[in-house]
């Protein structure tokens, strides 16, 4: 056979393999980082009553039955290349089971390290893979699939670390993981240069920060009278006293360093692109009156007897306001290229959003619940209005 052919027969085989693995990655995205970013980012979040925490065994239990419930739900049809998630997501889901059976005060913990090992890490896992497949460095490529081997021994992952063991002696094949079309740049790179290109999500991680410390300098962030001074949301004090600084202040005060990691790593996650579609003035305006209706919505319905009362702090509103914002904008532009499946990704969120307010009387749905709706209503508009 002809190097010629040699070579035109690699290149088929390679940009194969390269299609799956964006298949692969793009499922273990969709569904493992949507459930993590977007259900982990809600532990602590928008406390009901500020000084009390989320149970952190509730939280993985949740996370340990959803998480294997959609990547079985996205990978049950036979004809796909998935048998590795299915089966991980049994194991998950059996494991979890058991520990309930077991030790029903720690089967989060179990099945978290179940979902940990099983999901999570392969996930990160395969997309490490293809930036370096995408970067060339094939040699580093299969020894990455080689380790990732021993959590996720697949048909498909044993074909990938065969295929870069071949390749990393052969000639360079520049651009065929690259060419391959996604409908986002999951790089590293492609991040820091979307987040240079958003001054507002810039402006409002550092603000975040800068009140945390101020609030942890003045004492115990659990504590409801250190809140109250520093403008927790209070409904009676906003209605009785007309404290009404106390919607827009709330907003920027958080229960500890987890809440604040989570709920700057969601903007982190969803707040660039959107900026860069609608402008860093109207994104700004879109999270602070996302925020601020959702603190509205806690004062009216607890006012009139349908929310017990309580402090309420926490950006989750505003976060929430975000994602109703891509949901208006996704709407209004259906017929764009990948706009179904993120509206899909954005009704998945919000389904997870909603099951875990229901099941943990500590955060405060009417505050997520505000921020969505007002945040929905502001894409609907801004959808039609030009950057």
């Amino acid at each position: 056979m002809s190097c010629c052919a040699q070579r035109n027969i690699s290149d088929f085989i390679f940009s194969t393999v390269a299609r799956r693995q964006s298949e692969i990655l793009r499922f273990a995205q969709n569904d493992n980082n949507v459930v993590l970013f977007f259900t982990l980012q809600r532990f602590n979040e928008s406390h009901r009553f500020a000084h009390l925490t989320v149970n952190l065994n509730h939280i993985l239990l949740f996370l340990a039955i959803v998480s294997p419930l959609l990547v079985l739900a996205r990978a049950w049809n036979p004809g796909t290349p998935y048998h590795g998630w299915r089966l991980a997501a049994l194991v998950v889901l059996v494991v979890t089971g058991v520990g309930w059976l077991l030790w029903p005060t720690d089967s989060g913990y179990i099945g978290g390290v179940a979902w940990l090992l099983l999901l999570f890490l392969p996930a990160l896992g395969l997309r490490k893979i293809t930036e370096l497949a995408e970067q060339g460095d094939y040699e580093l490529a299969g020894k990455l699939g080689a380790v990732l081997q021993i959590l996720h021994p697949t048909a498909e992952l044993r074909e990938q670390v065969r295929l870069f063991r071949h390749l990393k002696s052969s000639a360079p094949h520049p651009g065929v993981f690259s060419s391959v079309r996604a409908d986002y740049d999951t790089s590293p790179s492609a991040r820091r240069t979307q987040l240079r290109s958003a001054p507002a999500v810039l402006v409002l991680i550092l603000a975040n920060v800068l009140v945390f410390l101020y609030e942890i300098s003045v004492g115990d962030w659990n504590d409801p009278e250190v809140l109250h001074r520093l403008g927790a949301l209070e409904p009676h004090m906003v209605v009785a006293q007309g404290e009404y600084w106390r919607l827009f202040t709330a907003l920027f005060l958080h229960a500890g360093y987890l809440h604040l990691a989570f709920n700057l790593f969601a903007l982190y996650v969803l707040g660039p692109l959107l900026e860069q579609s609608i402008g860093t003035i109207r994104f700004l305006a879109c999270y602070l009156i996302s925020g601020i209706a959702s603190s509205a919505g806690v004062v009216a319905l607890t006012e009139i007897g349908l929310v017990p009362v309580g402090e309420v702090i926490g950006a989750s509103g505003c976060i929430m306001g975000v994602v109703g914002a891509w949901a208006g904008i996704l709407l209004r532009h259906h017929h764009a290229p990948f706009a179904k499946q993120r509206l899909g990704n954005i009704a998945l969120i919000i389904v997870i959003q909603i099951a875990f307010d229901v099941s943990t009387p500590q955060v405060s749905m009417p505050a997520h619940m505000g921020g969505l709706i007002a945040g929905f209503f502001l894409g609907l508009l801004l959808a039609n209005e030009p950057a």
